[in-house]
Parts: C-alpha cells; structure tokens; sequence
C-alpha cells in the first residue's frame, strides 16, 4: 500500500521499435509492423472478414491513419445538445464545433494481407495494438480473433489459432464511433501502430517485465525485475531465465540469472544492484536496458528487452514532491492527442516537434488528457525528459455525453486500468496515475468507492506511484469524502480554494490538475484591454492580450501566485500546451470554429504571446524578453494601445519612435504586475517600439524592437529541420512568413499560399492556427493567418534533396531544400 505523505520509486520499460521489415533477435523473436498496404473503406460490409472479400476499389492507406482529418468540416457533424447553466438557470446548448467538427463518427473497416515467414510449428504469434478508435472487432482469416472497447487503450490478441503457416493471411478491423461520445475530437481507425509479434514456444508475454528500485542513493540502485514466461508446452522443467543491464553506452554493469521453480508460477524474481547509478531526471534523462533472455533446458528461446531510468520519488506532508530527493514543482501542461492538421494518426516527428517546443518554454511534465497515451509519446518523454501523469478516463459511471465511456466502465474499467499501467509502469517518465478527469461522481454518495476501488487496481498493479484525479467539485469532493481517498488531491481551475482545502484534507499538499485555461487567438489583438469572461467577438477570435477566460478559469498569473507562494502546492498542468480539435470555447456552439483556443501554442505549432509569459516564469536556464502586440493598426492611429513585455528579468523601458514611456518593474501589488510589465496608456503611432530589459542591478542586458510593417513583400521559411531520415515517416516543419521589403512580419496578411515539393519528398499537411478556417489541412494551399502559416514535409524511403516551393498572389516565391539520408 502506499503511503499518502511519502512515496520512493524509480522505473524502467520496454522499448522496442519496429521496423518496416521485420527484426528478428537472436534469432527468437520476430516483430513485423503493419504499416503498408491497408485497404480502407467507411460503411459496414458483412463479409469484410473473409480472405475472399472483394476490396480492390476500396482506399489504400498506410498506418497510422485518421479516416475523418482530410474532412470536409462541418457544422452539422456530431452536433450535440447540452445543458449549460446561466445565472443559477439549466439552458439547452446546442455545440456545434464540440468535436472539431469533423466526419468522425460511423463505421469503418481495414484489411490487410501479409505474410509471417517466422511463424511455423511451435511458434506463438501476437498481435498489438497500441491503439484503435473505436471499438474495434479484429479478424483473422475470417474467424474473429478478439475485440476491445476503449479507441484510446493498448491490446494485444493471441492469433497463433487463426494464423496459416506459409501462406498468406487476412488481418480485418472494423471499427466504430458513436455519436456524442467525446467532448473533443477522437480521430477515427487505425490511428497508432499495429505489431504482429512472433515468438518461440517458450516467451515473455507482451509487456512482460516489471521493474522497480526499491532503493536508490549516490553509491548503488537495488533493481527488482519481475519477468513473465508462457509456454506452449506442457513441460515447463528447465526453465532458466539470465538478465543483464546496460548503460546508455551498451556497458554491462550487472548480471544475474535463475532458476523457474515449481512454486514461481511462471514469473522469474530477480535482484541486481547497479552501482553508482545516474539517476533519470528533466534535466539528465539517462536511461538504462535490461536484456532478458530465456533458455528451455539449455537452448535460448527468447530475448526481450526493457529500457528503464533510475530515479526516486516523494510525495510528502507539508514538503511537497521530490525528485531524487530535490523539491520541486511540477511545470507541466496538459495535452490532448491530436497532432493538429495529421488529426489523430500518431507520427514520432510530430511528437518530437511538441516536446522541443515545450521543453524550450521550460516545461517539464505532462496530462496526457484525458485518456492513455500513445507509446511513442512515452518514450520520448523518457528520452527527452519530461515527467508524465498518465491518465485513463474522463467518465466513470456517471455520463458527460450520450455514448460516453460510462456506458463501458463496469465492464471494461478494471481491464484498461491493468492495460494502461502494465504497459507504461516502467517508464521512468511516468511518476502518477490519473483515474478521471473532472467525473461528475464527485457529486454522488457512491463516488469515494469508486474512486477507491480503481485507486485500489493501480495500487496492486503498481504499489510504487501514486494516484490522482482531476477534481472540478471541490466543495462536493471534500464534503462527500472523495478528495481525501487519493493520493494526490488534484485540483482542476480551483486556485482561490487551496488554503481551505488543504486546511481539510489529509494528505499535506495539493496539485493544480488543470489550471489557467485562458483562451486567445495568436495575433490577434482586442481594443480596449479589459479582463473578460466568455468574451466573444464577431470574428470568432479572442485577445492575445491574455486576459480572456472561461466561466470556470482564470488567467496565468492568478495560479502564478499560488504555486510561488504556497508551499503545499506541488505544481501545475496548463490548459493547455497545444489547440487541439474541438472544444473551442467560448464559441463551441457559434460556427464556424473548429479547435480549440486554450494552447499556449497554435495549432499550426506556433507559440502564442502566452507562450513567452509562461517561458519567462519558468525556463530559468535561458532569458526572455518578448513584447506584444506587433506595431502595425492602421486607422488606430491616436488610440490607446497597451504594451505588455513578458520577460525573465525585473525591469524594463519602453520607448516609441524613441521617447521613453518609463520604466517598469515587477512588483507584488497586483497578480499580473508579479509577472508582467505593461505600459497601459501607450497611444499608438506607427514606427518602431522598443524595450531595453535591466537586470537586478539596474544593467541594461537584452532589447527587443517591433517596427510598423509596410506592404507585403516576400516570404521567409524556417525549418524546424535541416535533414530527415530517408524511412518514409519523418517530418519536417517549416514556418512561412509573409514580411515586407524590410523583413517585417506583415500580421494582417491572408494571402492565398500555394505549396509544391519535388526530389525524394511529399507535400503532408499546412495549418495556420486560425480556428474558424474551413480549409483542409491536406491540400497543397492555404490563407495565412496573422501573416504567418506552417507547412509540413514528409521523406521517401529514397535517400536525396528535398525541395519546397512556397507561392502567392504579390509575393516573391520562396525556395527550400533539405537532405533525406
């Protein structure tokens, strides 16, 4: 069980890729990833699963694949009524972009023929899934094979039974999304990878290691590994499983290897000591990797490896939580799993591409809201260092939408918690289980059991993390006895109630689940500057000033103030890193408006002004100085427009055209004078601002000048990459600028943008954070927005150039090219 007011733990986890063409270990294990050649269709067709069936007219796809992100966007689908409550009254809604507004829902089938040349007599072969939305029913060779429910979970299935040796075999998938079943866009189909794993007789089960260091300090880790062995046979005698640990270098640094015994019911127990370890953190992700390998009387059947970190962490009383034995607090943000214009369709670049950018604004942990995460995200949160709150459900048994998953929990909601937490509980990136996310059963009398009998399945399939919900109820959590079953009381936009609720709770510290949810639209700029709730305006937009938020919500600076001043506060996950597809608050019900305005960064992976203001309260390792808004509004001329600098150091000076507008500095008499300098009289003339920053000495150290931009001129590319590799699936990102002759950002220009690639490449996607836009993310043209834009190339198999063309209508054209190796 574990302890509410101290937790000590540190991880590991497998972590293998595959590849298009199989990779075989020793000769023991094979793993196929089934990723070309899919036959797709939407509509339902009663003989899909048969070899036989006739599906040479139907799309082919490869995997990842998202059935509804090439649209078309419309008002109309999933439209779902709600009711809202106004000034204390229940009001019907009637949400119109709630899902993106996308074709998701429906039936849709895939089919893939393939061949498995390492499956034969005395072989086992598998099927994962990391993920299928939704409810998918698999098929092999016409026989159903198995089914899962939940579109976000991994699964595997034993398909030894249906497989045909030597010849080819027909793997069928028929997936369906209901109406009214998310709160944000899912995605549709094959969205995450699909293995196809065959082993020997004699094997380690999918996700079947389980490693902790019951004790870890500066001289040595003690590694408890916990290995699973099946078998096909009926004698199991001679069993023999030896384990071995690497360094990132590939150095053996300990050893170890044993005997099954009768009484160990197939799972080996081992202990290793690995001295002078390096411990696993944000700022030092080292990993390590234990080799298993099993022998059946002498003879190798099979090798399985497990990537894991060392580290330790604590979760006390009136301290806080602690990394390794450092207090710090969590700087994290909340995400959900859309990758923007690729929709669902999971792709490692893109995952990368977020991560950098968080990590450059100084983040360190992430929600996976509100659902299982993709595994790939996992591994490079290990990589890359960021710790994880892994979370599972955003319904339990009482319902946010009509087909939401509490019409699923009592059958499937032990069954994913066990799936979810074997397959990520060795990850050194993941320190907390999330069991919900702002569950309505907070309000009920029945709410702490269930809450305690999920909290319990985690605690037995994994005693060394801890476990939290996201609670938006508070008064109802405290009074109904919910809040004090968890280990981590989890706070969602309740800042102003953290005083009195750890005043009441039993646990010592509190962690803000979901905090801020300010919304803006990047560069878009709102006269006059005035805090506002559920502001909405005839463009469908919201002020970059960031001062607009929801009913429910608050602006940065407010939860600023308590994560710096309280102590037990333990940190914060920001609503949220990205826009995502749906819930575009406050205009989900006035179309069009299709994704979200909550990001820190744009859909298009563009950073808000936002962005800048949370870098510079928290990337203590880089300055920042960043001024809003740009300096271009014609007809604004006389008009008050307020500056805002966010920034790292504690004083700065404004000047236009040259005259200084004094200087500001940070102080405790508001929130936002904390963490923001503003000059709010600035009268607006075109020219050039500037700001100089002083240190805490009064040095001038850094400035920043915006200039009135003239007329748009030509276009400026920058790659996020400047080589890919030649595997058919890396990305590159480039961000397009319309700027004028002087190189200016142009902020107001929309021209019409045309893309071509040509060399050993493809166009993929472009997106411009406009969340009214209607155009499609795949075709080859559209409108920047606030004079900017970003367009997404994809690698062949073939090593060569990559060449972008980027035109429009007035406008230079730009060229780009980078290498595929």
């Amino acid at each position: 069980m574990i302890k509410k007011n101290c937790l000590l733990i540190s991880f590991s986890i497998l972590i293998l890729f595959i590849l298009p063409s199989p990779i075989s270990f020793a000769q023991t294990r094979t793993e196929y990833l089934l990723s070309k050649n899919w036959k797709f269709s939407k509509g339902d067709f009663k003989n899909a699963p048969e070899p036989t069936f006739p599906d040479q007219q139907w799309e082919t796809v490869s995997i990842p694949h998202d059935w509804a992100i090439k649209g078309p966007f419309n008002g109309q689908n999933d439209l779902q009524k709600v009711q809202i409550v106004q000034n204390g009254e229940k009001e019907a809604s009637v949400k119109s972009g709630r899902t993106g507004g996308l074709p998701f829902v429906g039936i849709g089938w895939y089919r893939n023929k393939f061949t498995a040349p390492a499956f034969g007599k005395n072989k086992r072969a598998v099927l994962l899934f990391d993920g299928a939305m939704s409810n998918p029913y698999v098929y092999v060779n016409g026989k159903e094979a198995g089914h899962w429910a939940y579109g976000y979970n991994s699964f595997s299935i034993d398909i030894t039974n249906y497989l045909i040796e030597g010849k080819e075999n027909t793997l069928a998938v028929r997936l369906e999304n209901k109406a009214q079943s998310s709160r944000w866009y899912t995605g549709a189909g094959l969205y995450r990878n699909v293995h196809l794993i065959i082993t020997e007789d004699v094997n380690v089960p999918v996700w079947g290691t389980y490693l902790t260091t019951p004790e870890v300090n500066a001289d040595f880790a003690k590694v408890k590994i916990k290995t699973k062995v099946e078998s096909l046979r009926t004698n199991t005698s001679g069993l023999r499983l030896q384990t071995t640990i690497v360094d990132a270098k590939g150095q053996l640094i300990a050893e170890s290897s044993s005997d099954l015994l009768a009484t160990d019911h197939m799972e080996f127990e081992q202990n290793l000591v690995v001295k002078n370890p390096v411990l696993w953190s944000p700022e030092s992700p080292v990993l390590y990797k234990a080799i298993s390998k099993v022998y059946h009387q002498g003879k190798l059947k099979d090798e399985y490896s497990t990537s894991f970190g060392i580290r330790s962490i604590k979760f006390e009383a009136g301290k806080g939580f602690s990394l390794n034995g450092v207090y710090r607090k969590f700087k994290g943000v909340c995400n959900h799993h859309d990758l923007g214009p690729l929709g669902a369709a999971i792709n490692v670049s893109a995952l990368r591409r977020q991560l950098t950018l968080l990590k450059d604004m100084g983040c360190d942990a992430i929600r996976t809201s509100h659902n299982m995460p993709a595994p790939e995200l996992v591994k490079l949160c290990d990589e890359m260092g960021f710790m994880m709150m892994v979370e599972s459900f955003d319904e339990w048994k009482a319902r946010k939408v009509a087909n939401g998953y509490s019409h699923l929990f009592d059958e499937w909601a032990e069954k994913d918690l066990v799936n979810m937490i074997h397959r990520d509980r060795n990850n050194p990136s993941v320190v907390m289980w999330s069991i919900g996310n702002e569950v309505p059963d907070q309000s009920t009398k029945n709410g702490n059991k269930i809450a305690k009998f999920l909290q319990d399945i985690c605690h037995r399939e994994d005693p060394t993390r801890p476990v939290t919900a996201g609670m938006d109820r508070i008064n109802d959590a405290i009074n109904n006895n919910f809040a004090s079953i968890l280990d981590v009381p989890g706070f969602n936009y309740k800042p102003m109630l953290y005083d009195n609720a750890n005043s009441k709770l039993p646990q010592g510290f509190i962690l803000g689940t979901e905090t801020a949810s300010t919304v803006s639209s990047r560069g878009v700029y709102k006269f006059p500057v005035a805090f506002a709730k559920m502001k909405m305006y005839d463009d469908n937009q919201s002020s970059s000033y960031d001062v607009e938020f929801c009913n429910w919500s608050q602006i940065p600076d407010d939860e600023f103030v308590k994560q710096d001043d309280l102590g037990f506060v333990i940190g914060e996950f920001v609503w949220t890193g990205f826009d995502y597809l749906g819930e575009p608050t406050p205009y989900d019900a006035k179309w069009p408006s299709h994704s979200s305005y909550f990001g820190i960064i744009d859909l298009a992976g563009i950073p808000k002004d936002r962005f800048y203001l949370y870098r510079s309260n928290w990337n203590k390792e880089k300055p920042t100085l960043h001024v809003l808004p740009h300096w271009t509004f014609p007809g604004r001329e006389g008009q008050v427009t307020p500056v805002f600098c966010y920034t790292s150091y504690p004083s700065a000076e404004l000047f236009v055209n040259g005259k200084s507008m004094g200087r500001q500095v940070k102080n405790n008499s508001a929130n936002m004078n904390r963490y923001r300098l503003m000059w709010n009289d600035v009268v607006y003339q075109p020219g050039l601002i500037k700001v100089v920053a002083y240190d805490e000495n009064g040095k001038a150290v850094a400035e920043e000048t915006v200039k009135t931009a003239g007329k748009p001129h030509h276009l400026v590319l920058r790659s996020d990459r400047n080589s890919l590799s030649a595997d058919g699936n890396d990305l590159a990102y480039v961000t397009v600028k319309i700027v004028d002759a002087e190189g200016n950002l142009c902020p107001d220009a929309d021209n019409i943008l045309n893309f071509s690639v040509s060399g050993e490449g493809s166009y993929k996607v472009v997106a411009n954070g406009d969340a009214t836009s209607l155009e499609l993310f795949h075709l080859p043209y559209m409108k920047a927005f606030k004079g900017m834009l970003v367009t997404t190339l994809q690698s062949s198999e073939k090593a060569g150039t990559i060449t972008l063309k980027v035109s429009g209508k007035g406008l230079k054209t730009a060229v780009f090219s980078l290498k595929s190796e």
